[in-house]
């Protein structure tokens, strides 16, 4: 089968009609909604003969692509409207996904983060564009020729800009031992990721790094003296509500989800763990992440702020750099759609995959959690909650006419 590219004045007639009949009014009724969605499941690309938009089956497309199990919490005027998991957290247990089960937030961790170290700038403990070894006390960061006589500061490591090595980590088996934050820092053992280093000068360009984003860990216990959970607890989930989320599996796990690879089978162990707590050590819900979002939407709106003034909130979101069409705030992304800009991070630890997108006005949004590997699957679902709900040029479908070879 080949692949035509469909003209771009047919790829712009498309969008117009498209955008054009997205007028119609949200369901009325929540269980109206909640059917829509699951039954318009939609990629990016499409190949289609007849510039058709397919609607999926949510059941439909977990059996295809071996998603075990899904929570979404959907947003709107600023609000969570509706909470619901489908399949199973524990496929051999039989347990099934409900509103309460946990997840692994992967890199969605560097956004709850990045609440606490603006917490600390408005605490006046910590200056952005201050070099970070004037901060840190029980671990220098060893700057050499690659840094070119620049200092590393924490806007830098919020936004992915200063220049460091390793962009994720894989976890550890449960049984395994567990390394110390700045055995991570340096690359030793028991930690089974490289050293973070200076490989261009910071300020140079996007790079992510979720080894910047230990930086930042360690930034705020040597800062304020406690433990990481400890604090961000106090300070910033307590204060957003995010009542079910934690930093450490302790006290009832038998709501937890088991983490799947994308070919459906389970992770050794059931999941990994992760000592690299800022960059993706958060156990959580969509309804607690979504009430992270929330209160990002208000505040910036000038009617809250439970953990950041609007001033400080309105830091995290400044542009620090450009990554393709959309720019990176402080632990956030602004992404780019067809015009419209979202605030948004996904996650992705061994196992788990998740997205959230929140409107800048108007108060509308998406989390979506799975325990699978499967990127695919939890943007096709944010695309049925974009269609059902009318969002701003979110989803405007891109098109590929396939035609059968002679």
């Amino acid at each position: 089968m080949k692949l035509l590219k469909v003209p771009d004045y047919l790829f712009t007639l498309w969008t117009v009609l498209f955008v054009n009949i997205a007028h119609a009014q949200v369901p009325a009724d929540v269980k109206d909604a909640i059917i829509a969605v699951e039954n318009s499941l939609t990629p990016e690309m499409i190949i289609s003969a007849d510039s058709t938009i397919p609607s999926m089956n949510i059941y439909q497309r977990m059996r295809d692509l071996h998603v075990k199990g899904v929570s979404i919490a959907v947003i709107y005027n600023y609000q969570i409207v509706w909470v619901k998991g489908y399949g199973m957290a524990d496929e051999l247990e039989k347990r099934s996904v409900n509103a309460n089960t946990l997840f692994q937030a992967a890199s969605i961790s560097k956004s709850i983060n990045s609440m606490a170290l603006l917490k600390l700038v408005q605490m006046g403990r910590l200056d952005l564009d201050t070099d970070v070894n004037r901060y840190l006390t029980t671990w220098k960061f060893p700057y050499d020729s690659a840094a070119a006589g620049k200092v590393i500061t924490a806007r830098q490591l919020l936004s992915h800009s200063a220049g460091l090595t390793v962009s994720g980590f894989p976890g550890y088996n449960r049984r395994a031992a567990l390394p110390a934050l700045i055995q991570v820092l340096n690359g030793t053992a028991p930690a089974n990721s490289p050293a973070v280093r200076s490989f261009l000068p910071p300020a140079t360009r996007f790079e992510y790094s979720g080894g910047g984003t230990n930086i930042t860990q360690l930034l705020l216990t040597d800062i304020t003296g406690e433990p990481y959970e400890q604090f961000l607890q106090r300070e910033v989930l307590n204060p957003l509500g995010m009542t079910r989320s934690r930093y450490a599996l302790c006290g009832d796990t038998s709501n937890i989800a088991t983490a799947y690879y994308r070919d459906g089978k389970p992770v050794n162990g059931k999941y990994h763990l992760y000592p690299e707590l800022a960059a993706a050590g958060l156990w959580t819900t969509p309804t607690d992440i979504a009430r992270y979002m929330i209160e990002c939407q208000r505040v910036l709106r000038g009617d809250s702020g439970k953990v950041l003034s609007r001033v400080h909130m309105q830091e995290r979101f400044k542009p620090v750099v450009m990554y393709n069409e959309s720019k990176v705030g402080l632990g956030l992304f602004l992404r780019y759609k067809n015009g419209a800009y979202y605030f948004n991070h996904n996650g992705g630890n061994a196992g788990f995959s998740c997205a959230s997108y929140g409107s800048l006005e108007d108060g509308y949004g998406i989390v979506v959690m799975t325990n699978s590997s499967n990127n695919a699957f939890m943007l096709e679902v944010c695309n049925a909650v974009a269609r059902v709900y009318h969002w701003d040029r979110f989803f405007v479908p891109r098109f590929e006419a396939a035609v059968q070879k002679p």
